[in-house]
């Protein structure tokens, strides 16, 4: 019997009835046979025979987002247990072997004789000293001047610094170091910070300006005078008054008066003055009331030198026999420039680049002694200075015109230090003659080796590799190779092996010209004329001037080391500044080079003014 299969196929029916038993039991077992030649499955199997004695093991292992080989998987766990326990094993035992530090290289000339540099200026103090001084035989001293002086109007002029191996403050040296230690702080502050000295030079700067700002009204806007100088040394015709080249006395036994010299007319002081407490002001920015109290002080001082011209040491004055000014235009573009960097105000910039003001100061001329930079002369580091707006600002029109002319004019300077240029001579020792032969030749060589190390870091800060002499060109490296033989000179390369800072090396000069380290400490106080025998001595300073360059040597490398002879032994602010300035450009690894945003803080961005249409053609 059919039916029909509800999916389509035919269906056979067999009644129940119509099969035997036999028949049915036969059926069942050809089924079972059928059945069981299929391939079943693991739950199939299960079914039928029971659990299995033991499963294969499975060739991929599921991490969940990932299936991977069974042996890869062991194979990669294993390796990280065994690198983790070999990583282990090496920390155990760099923890427990005993370290070895390795030491930082030894620092090098330059940094070691910076160090004892420095300390000169702490000897050199003057008024109450702080307890941290660290020159065993000084103490407080003329914690009386300006009061003494009955016709000043400054009362309080105590502190500062003394110039040399008197005791005399002169203001004006005295301001042209603190605006060098200021100008190597500015461009040198990560040197300084290396050698451990940022904080010293800094204090040292602050000593100075602290009271170069009691010297004038520093309160007011307009002023009609300075204190100039504290203290006295003109000894000519014979004078017997007690003062402070007549008499030889340690600062602290001074009893005799100490007039102040007044001022009413000096723009090369007021100039240079202002030049010290604005590049002063960018050292301290960070102290903003201070930095203010300095600008405001450095404007105050540069109104008062353009409205009453004149020179300081004129008329014949006591500053005249030692410090005289040959001129004040090169510090209107010394104090011009300064003010720029400290101010942003433009009408400084005007004023440093103005031609005629260029012309007076000397920059279209030549001369001996041009491109000697000094005490005296600023006009040579003027240029360096507006070089470094040109070279790294670029302000254009109105200005690019006589900034192109600094420019070109410190190249010349830059290659008249050369040895194979005859602008100045050399000792057959290889010491530059800037000054051709006269006495105390070290301050102008330590200077001219400061703008040289400063300019070649200028070059290499620019991505410029060095500068045209004519048709030759000579690399960066070659003025800093000058800087460096003139350092090495100083330090003890020289005929003599001699070195002419004091404390620096086995051999330096041992009479010292200079009273507080002639004296022995020994509590007893020497009268004017009682100190003289120390004077006299030939034996040893009992003190040593730690860090003191002296006035140095010939122009045939001889050096007498006589204490009365202060064309050889005497040290000076203004040398030692140069010293210092010098040796941080030099000190440490050249890569460390210059800060060149610091100086343009107060700069605000220049856009610079189109020139003006040229006239209309005429026919």
């Amino acid at each position: 019997m059919y039916g029909r299969d509800p999916w389509g196929g035919p269906l056979e029916i067999n009644a129940t009835d119509s099969a035997t038993d036999d028949d049915r039991s036969r059926n069942l077992q050809e089924l079972d046979k059928a059945a069981l030649s299929r391939p079943l499955d693991e739950t199939q199997q299960s079914w039928l025979l029971g659990p299995s004695e033991q499963k294969k093991k499975k060739k991929y292992v599921d991490l969940g987002c990932i299936i991977v080989s069974r042996k890869i998987f062991v194979w990669t766990v294993g390796t990280l247990l065994v690198s983790g326990f070999i990583a282990g094993f090496i920390t155990l035992i760099v923890k427990t072997v005993p370290r070895h530090h390795h030491r930082h290289p030894p620092p090098d000339n330059y940094t070691l004789a910076l160090h004892k540099a420095l300390m000169f200026f702490n000897a050199q103090r003057s008024g109450k000293l702080p307890s941290h001084n660290n020159v065993s035989w000084r103490r407080s001293s003329c914690l009386q001047d300006g009061k003494s002086d009955p016709s000043v109007l400054m009362k309080d002029l105590v502190g500062g610094y003394y110039d040399a191996g008197d005791a005399i403050k002169f203001n004006f040296p005295k301001s042209f170091a603190m605006t060098m230690l200021s100008w190597s702080v500015i461009e040198y502050s990560a040197k300084y910070e290396a050698a451990g000295e940022l904080n010293h030079v800094k204090e040292i700067i602050k000593w100075g300006t602290d009271y170069l700002l009691k010297t004038f009204n520093n309160t007011a806007d307009t002023i009609d005078r300075i204190a100039a100088q504290v203290g006295v040394g003109d000894t000519s015709g014979g004078s017997t008054t007690p003062n402070d080249h007549y008499c030889w006395m340690r600062p602290e036994d001074i009893d005799y008066s100490r007039p102040v010299y007044e001022c009413h007319s000096c723009s090369d002081l007021a100039a240079e003055m202002a030049a010290a407490l604005a590049s002063a002001s960018i050292v301290f920015k960070d102290n903003k009331a201070y930095s203010q109290k300095l600008v405001h002080g450095a404007r105050t001082l540069f109104t008062f030198a353009r409205n009453q011209r004149g020179r300081y040491s004129a008329g014949g004055s006591d500053p005249a026999l030692f410090y005289n000014s040959s001129s004040y235009w090169d510090e209107f573009v010394w104090g011009g420039a300064w003010l720029y960097y400290a101010t942003g105000n433009s009408s400084y910039l005007q004023l440093a680049t103005h031609p005629k003001l260029a012309k007076h100061a000397g920059a279209f001329w030549g001369g001996p002694d041009y491109g000697v930079f000094s005490w005296d002369n600023k006009l040579a580091g003027a240029q360096v200075l507006l070089s470094r707006l040109r070279l790294f600002l670029s302000p254009g029109y109105p200005y690019e015109e006589i900034l192109s002319t600094f420019h070109n004019q410190t190249s010349i300077v830059m290659c008249s230090f050369l040895p194979v240029f005859t602008s100045f001579n050399r000792t057959k020792g290889g010491l530059i003659q800037l000054n051709h032969g006269r006495p105390q030749p070290l301050q102008y060589v330590v200077n001219a080796a400061f703008l040289a190390a400063l300019y070649s870091d200028y070059l290499d800060a620019a991505d410029t590799p060095g500068w045209y002499c004519g048709p030759n060109f000579y690399s960066t490296d070659v003025l800093r190779e000058f800087a460096k033989t003139q350092i090495d000179y100083i330090l003890g390369k020289n005929p003599r092996k001699m070195s002419y800072v004091v404390g620096f090396g086995n051999h330096y000069p041992k009479h010292v010209h200079h009273r507080g380290a002639s004296i022995p400490k020994n509590n007893i106080k020497y009268s004017c004329k009682g100190g003289w025998k120390w004077r006299d001595t030939t034996k040893p300073n009992p003190n040593t001037l730690v860090g003191a360059m002296v006035a140095g040597p010939d122009n045939h490398d001889g050096f007498h080391d006589v204490r009365t002879n202060y064309n050889y032994t005497e040290p000076t602010l203004a040398g030692n500044a140069g010293l210092v300035a010098a040796l941080v450009a030099l000190s440490g690894d050249k890569s460390t080079g210059i800060d060149k945003n610091t100086i343009f803080s107060a700069v605000p961005p220049m856009f610079p003014t189109p020139p003006p249409p040229p006239a209309p053609w005429k026919p």
